[in-house]
């Protein structure tokens, strides 16, 4: 077999490779005897198509099948590519919020962490942000990737993070044990954590969890003091309705920038971002903010089949790095289907809700 560069994967940021040679490269890479994983070459033995030979496009990663079940009992060490020589550079072990079972775990590789910074520092300072807009992060910690990524991004931009602890699971734990008053006061202990930053520091950019901030919406203080110092709220984790998002930006919070956002630990803490300019009246669309590495598409759940563009279908979430692979992989997140306005690889996505249910599991979205 030809060998095939791989030099496309380590395009400087800003620089949209092709998307065929990028796949190509992404198999070559992943499943090269020299510079794969240990998790992909044995997984190779099993697959019914020679990833290097048959996938030559971003379709045709729906040959893979959806492996990220197997994630919850993987060595984390076998997932780590062998091209990255005997001392890999891996900045965290980052976690799932084990919604629908046992968590995951993925390594997160510097060479990827810090594409995801310079791609975020990009994208807030052309919404104004700088280094003296100081931050208050309501995000999952522990071992989950959000808030450490956040923490990154803000020492590249130079702003100082206030952070609180929050720990997803056991919020999920006590709704599902209908524990629903352990739940209501975990989640009201984090908003006092909060309170107590607006109201001694300089903060101007409040990124938190939907059901986070809809509980800082309650308190009459706290939205007086979010609406005196905080001029950006990014939201994400789980979805937010139409309705609240109107409100939160037209009559609660109506002096500061909201922006949501959609990520997934699937694809590294990747997916993607709100779409500017959308009015009131839109729905709340997101466009991959990394593609070609992290791609959506949105299908029906029975057929696999592409819903048609504005039909609702299952997220399914295609992430191809040099620091890690997973294609193929369908979230427990449905969404409408929306068309690119963009270059980019794949769909857009809009109106993103849970599935009640998931690999058996039901879907329980607590704090996060």
């Amino acid at each position: 077999m030809a060998k095939l560069s791989t030099a496309v994967l380590d395009l400087p940021d800003g620089v949209t490779p092709d998307p065929d040679e990028f796949v190509q490269a992404g198999m070559a890479w992943h499943f090269g005897p020299e510079t794969g994983s240990r998790f992909w070459l044995e997984r190779a033995k099993t697959l019914e198509f020679d990833p290097r030979l048959d996938v030559k496009s971003f379709d045709d990663l729906a040959l893979f099948p959806n492996v990220t079940d197997e994630l919850r009992e993987v060595p984390v060490a076998d997932l780590i590519p062998a091209g990255f020589g005997p001392e890999p550079e891996v900045v965290s072990v980052i976690e799932s919020g084990g919604t629908t079972g046992p968590p995951k775990r993925l390594p997160l590789l510097r060479e990827f962490a810090d594409r995801m910074v310079a791609n975020d520092v990009e994208g807030l300072k052309s919404i104004g942000l700088s280094a003296e807009q100081n931050w208050l992060m309501l995000l999952p910690s522990g071992p989950h990737g959000a808030l450490e990524q956040g923490r990154r991004t803000a020492r590249a931009l130079g702003a100082l993070v206030f952070a609180v602890d929050m720990d997803p699971r056991w919020v999920k734990k006590q709704i599902a044990a209908g524990n629903k008053n352990a739940a209501d006061e975990y989640a009201e202990h984090i908003v006092d954590q909060a309170a107590f930053v607006l109201r001694g520091q300089d903060v101007c950019f409040l990124r938190a969890t939907a059901p986070v901030l809809a509980r800082i919406a309650r308190r009459d203080e706290l939205v007086d003091l979010v609406r005196a110092k905080i001029s950006h709220i990014s939201w994400g984790g789980a979805s937010m309705d139409a309705d609240s998002r109107f409100l939160y930006r037209t009559e609660i919070f109506p002096g500061a920038r909201l922006t949501g956002g959609y990520g997934t630990t699937m694809a590294l803490g990747t997916g993607g971002t709100e779409r500017p300019g959308l009015s009131h009246d839109d729905p709340c669309i997101f466009d991959p903010s990394m593609s070609p590495y992290t791609t959506f598409r949105v299908v029906d759940p029975e057929t696999g089949e592409l819903a048609d563009f504005g039909e609702r279908g299952q997220v399914v979430v295609n992430h191809i790095s040099k620091s890690f692979l997973l294609p193929n992989n369908r979230e427990r997140d449905t969404a409408l289907r929306i068309r690119p306005v963009s270059a980019q690889v794949g769909d857009s996505i809009a109106d993103i809700c849970p599935l009640a249910e998931f690999g058996g599991a039901t879907v329980i979205e607590g704090v996060y």
